[in-house]
């Protein structure tokens, strides 16, 4: 039998977890990134680079929900060794009053595993070094030309690529947080069928790529979406503006933790190797951007907050915070999937960073249509299993993940003040109040067996012995 060939459009965390699903489950795969830098060429050279830490970038929680998705492609052990667990988080106000408290003995508890943090580009660089060789390719603009049809006799899709693109298996860790980056010098098309053309450009610079399995991983943004659903609307701004930045380890250690306060919130979360990653939101308009720089912004705005804020403030350097306007879906898709094209992660279902199932559920996404998808599969009726199963889930979460971004929007102080006192008051009521809003979300669990639950002996030092 044929094997069964797939583009994946975007080479971020949802992008290449398909990749590595589909190429466990038998596909040729080509993934299609557009920004480029440079890499090491071989999967030994990426992973000596990651020993390094990145410069820049940010944090992604790890819920129970995304490592057994995971385990099924066996990453399990290589992640929770490269994820800090923590112990405890709290709630508190920009005084320093502590509203609640919980750890990830409760999260095993409920969830049947802990909440992790990794960093970004770490993970990303995991992913990419299990890919096979040469099936990454950066610098690759990627727009979706047809989406095909599937079935006996049906047509292809086609994919053209509108620059010369190189092969790389890896990323640098550093040039980008939330992309996989680099180049090698090659421009084979392993897993695709390609041919050359174009009106507009020489004919080395454009490829157009055919392909059983069109994958749409390209964010927030994407073109894939627009291309299948042109009438669909764009995601909306949320209402509110996000910072990140990653900082060496402090002189102290310090503590997980969510502060709220009028309009925004912080978040210190440490990392594996002691580094911190922090994080911000403020009710502020789209589009802006701080007249000198965001660590100057992010010290008018929390400079005043308790301490370790207005510390890693100024730990940070200002060319490594990013600055991101928040969005969200306005509105369900009509489907996932059109002819041979399925979408996931920020391409169809955007939400708001509040429950930290962004990425979580991209890799979801990712898992399960792996898995629909078999070699054999009828893949229309993969695709429209597809969507039966994500669209409903995921957009639930894109719901739950918007009320609590609301909630942190509000300015009044004296309604901040009622909120704060609410919240002591559940907590005293209701332990563990900040993981009951993962509830129906983190304990979701794949098809098949995860190490998550016992199916493997070994544990990692990472992975506490509740999880066994």
């Amino acid at each position: 039998m044929r094997q069964r060939t797939a583009i994946v459009i975007g080479g971020g965390i949802g992008g290449l977890t398909a990749a590595l699903a589909l190429d466990r489950r038998g596909w040729s795969v080509t993934v299609l990134e557009r920004t480029a830098g440079p890499a090491p060429a071989s999967a030994s050279g990426l992973r000596a680079q990651t020993a390094r830490p990145a410069r820049s970038g940010a944090g992604i929680g790890l819920a129970p929900n995304a490592q057994r998705a995971l385990d099924t492609l066996g990453l399990g052990d290589a992640v929770r060794a490269m994820t800090a667990w923590q112990g405890a988080g709290e709630l508190r106000l920009p005084g320093g009053r502590r509203l609640a408290r919980t750890d990830n003995a409760a999260a095993v508890r409920r969830f049947g595993g802990p909440v992790m943090v990794a960093h970004r580009a770490e993970l990303l660089a995991l992913l990419a070094g299990r890919l096979p060789d040469g099936a990454l390719r950066a610098g690759a603009a990627a727009e979706l030309v047809d989406p095909g049809e599937p079935g006996p006799g049906g047509r292809p899709a086609r994919v053209r690529i509108a620059a010369s693109a190189d092969r790389v298996t890896g990323t640098d860790g550093a040039a980008s947080a939330d992309r996989v980056t680099g180049t090698d010098g090659a421009t084979a098309t392993d897993g695709a069928t390609a041919t050359e053309e174009g009106a507009d450009a020489p004919a080395s610079a454009v490829e157009e790529l055919t392909a059983d399995l069109v994958v749409g991983a390209d964010g927030i943004h994407s073109a894939v979406r627009r291309a299948v659903f042109p009438g669909h609307p764009e995601p909306r701004y949320a209402g509110f503006t996000a910072w990140r930045f990653v900082v060496p380890a402090p002189d102290r250690p310090c503590t997980a933790h969510e502060t709220w306060g009028p309009g925004g919130l912080w978040g210190t979360v440490p990392l594996p190797d002691g580094r911190i990653y922090a994080y911000a939101t403020a009710a502020v308009p789209p589009g802006g951007r701080a007249a000198d720089d965001e660590r100057a912004e992010l010290l008018r705005r929390f400079g005043t907050w308790h301490r370790p804020v207005p510390d890693l403030i100024a730990a940070a350097d200002p060319a490594t915070v990013l600055r991101n306007d928040v969005r969200t879906a306005a509105a369900p898709p009509p489907a996932f999937h059109r002819g041979r094209v399925a979408l996931l992660g920020d391409a169809v279902h955007p939400m708001t960073p509040n429950l930290g199932q962004g990425g979580c559920q991209a890799i979801e996404d990712a898992v399960v249509l792996a898995q629909l998808a078999a070699p054999d599969a009828d893949l229309a009726a993969a695709l429209a299993e597809f969507t039966r199963q994500r669209l409903p889930r995921t957009m639930d979460v894109v719901r739950r993940a918007e009320r609590i971004g609301r909630l942190t929007t509000w300015r009044s102080r004296p309604v901040c003040a009622l909120r704060a006192v609410l919240m002591a008051a559940t907590a005293r009521l209701t332990p563990d109040l900040a993981l009951r809003a993962l509830d129906g979300i983190a304990d979701w669990r794949p098809e098949g067996p995860t190490y998550a639950a016992g199916t493997r002996g070994t544990r990692t030092a990472a992975q506490p012995k509740e999880h066994e």
